[in-house]
């Protein structure tokens, strides 16, 4: 039987709330852009207003996860297996649930990173955002792909995708690389607790471009399993 004729039988596919699901993980990435530069600014209370928006966008993104967990389709009929978008599912949720912890920690301890790198921090932290993006656009071709059968110029437009994904999270690395070499320049001059903290969101910011990364890889998989 065709996919596109398989895809027919469910009122309900799969795939539309999961591609729901990272936009609306990418969504809660970006709010981190606006969060830092009001952290740069100590405008800690429109900080506070941001990461309300942040945990409101995690936590929506959580209760489509859930939708999906209970409503995704069991049988033989499904066009892919059901525990690669599971997989898949979680991979894109772990994204959101770090931007809700990075926005958390920095405004918990009201910590700012040295003036002297706020530059080089926040264009690590848009690429690492370039990442999210990435990951929500090839997702964004998972229901071509199933509509071809996982077969011709798609599974080459979205392994290209992939690849691309793949530059950007090497690009963030050299990135952190080069952040953590300031800060530790620097570290002297501050709260030491608050140093150990600023490398854990170094780390973390990373892990955004890292999880965008996993979902790129298993998106990956599915294509070479079909």
């Amino acid at each position: 039987m065709p996919v596109n004729t398989i895809l027919g039988l469910f009122a309900k596919s799969p795939i539309k709330p999961l591609q729901k699901h990272i936009v609306k993980v990418h969504v809660c990435c970006e709010q981190l852009i606006p969060f830092f530069d009001a952290v740069a600014e100590d405008r800690w209370e429109d900080a506070e207003k941001i990461r309300q928006q942040i945990a409101q966008l995690e936590k929506e993104a959580d209760i489509l996860k859930r939708e999906i967990r209970l409503k995704l389709p069991r049988g033989l009929f499904l066009p892919v297996a059901r525990t690669d978008l599971l997989e898949l599912l979680t991979q894109q949720d772990k994204i959101a649930n770090r931007a809700k912890d990075i926005s958390g920690r920095m405004l918990g301890r009201k910590m700012e990173f040295p003036s002297e790198m706020r530059a080089d921090f926040m264009a690590y932290l848009k690429r690492c955002i370039d990442a999210t993006a990435q990951a929500e656009k090839a997702i964004g071709e998972l229901d071509e792909l199933l509509e071809t059968g996982f077969k011709g110029r798609e599974v080459e437009m979205v392994a290209e995708m992939i690849h691309q994904l793949d530059l950007i999270e090497d690009d963030t690395d050299t990135m952190q690389i080069g952040l953590r070499q300031q800060l530790q320049a620097v570290e002297h001059k501050y709260n030491p607790i608050d140093v150990m903290f600023l490398y854990k969101i170094l780390e973390w910011v990373g892990d955004l471009a890292d999880q965008a990364e996993r979902v790129g890889a298993r998106l990956e998989l599915m294509l070479a399993r079909s």
